[in-house]
């Protein structure tokens, strides 16, 4: 029994799901799980519904029927079929703790992608990536290079046929070319609360104001550092007798959970940029099982 996701959005109306929940029920199909939010400052509507077809009509079939209500509804849509594995490649530098982290969800399915490959500007973390039996692209940054850098990073990433690229504490700064032509479709690991110490050295920013609350945000890559819209965000809580060291050390478990939450709303299809802020809808039932445990 085939199991797809519809994603939608459009100007909000009256109509809009029955609409859609009628075509389903007229095309055969039983809804498993419905998601809608409806921004009164925008005037925007997101949904989100998984569902199976219970008479075997393919994508491409629902596909072309669902045209005629989306054009009623200035609709723009998306079937998705749950079963495919995204293609992600992993972007790294010398902190591991990321990395390490997603390749442990991977190698369980707790974190359905698949790995295509991943790039570092350092050797540290090669041996660890062959020996998953995933590519691993060693590729030094300088000023001098950066542009021929680049240009090689993206070439990765076009013959790989990835649709994702995690940011799992790449320690560069990714150009206004390569953040637009990704638009929506990098995700960044931030080691502080945004908007809250950005740049560089955040724990070291919260430790000298004396925070109560260190977190994590994880967001999508704009050209506009640190301002990508928000996916997934957590925090932790520190006292005054920890050092600069211990918010590094406490921060690194929160940077990992956070940021295999926000890989694990994308794949699903469960988040919709909405300006420069997201909608992200909760998971579907049994979306977070793990083929083994370990």
């Amino acid at each position: 029994m085939t199991t797809l996701a519809l994603t939608v959005q459009c100007p909000s109306t009256r109509g809009i799901v029955a609409a859609i929940a009628n075509f389903l029920a007229d095309q055969g199909c039983n809804l498993t799980d419905s998601a809608q939010f409806d921004d009164a400052e925008t005037g925007n509507f997101f949904m989100r519904v998984s569902f199976r077809s219970e008479t075997g009509a393919d994508r491409t079939a629902l596909e072309a029927a669902f045209a005629e209500v989306a054009g009623r509804f200035d609709m723009t849509f998306a079937f998705h079929d749950e079963t495919e594995k995204m293609k992600v490649v992993l972007m790294v530098s010398r902190f591991g703790h990321c990395l390490n982290d997603l390749l442990y969800r991977w190698r369980i399915g707790a974190l359905p992608i698949d790995i295509v490959a991943v790039i570092s500007n350092h050797m540290d973390y090669q041996k660890v990536v062959v020996n998953h039996d995933i590519p691993f692209h060693c590729i030094k940054v300088t000023k001098a290079n950066k542009a021929e850098a680049e240009a090689a990073q993206m070439a990765i990433i076009e013959e790989s046929g990835a649709e994702l690229v995690v940011l799992a504490r790449y320690m560069q700064v990714l150009s206004d070319e390569m953040c637009q032509k990704m638009s929506g479709r990098i995700i960044n690991i931030h080691h502080s609360f945004l908007p809250s110490f950005k740049g560089a050295n955040p724990y070291k920013q919260a430790f000298e104001r004396g925070v109560k609350l260190i977190g994590a945000t994880s967001h999508y890559v704009t050209a506009d550092l640190d301002e990508g819209p928000i996916i997934e965000q957590d925090i932790i809580r520190v006292t005054h007798a920890q050092s600069a060291e211990d918010y590094v050390s406490l921060g690194r478990d929160v940077e990992a959970q956070v940021l295999a939450r926000a890989i694990h709303a994308h794949i699903h299809h469960r988040v919709f940029l909405n300006g420069n802020k997201t909608v992200v809808f909760p998971a579907s039932p049994g979306s977070h099982a793990s083929e083994r445990m370990g």
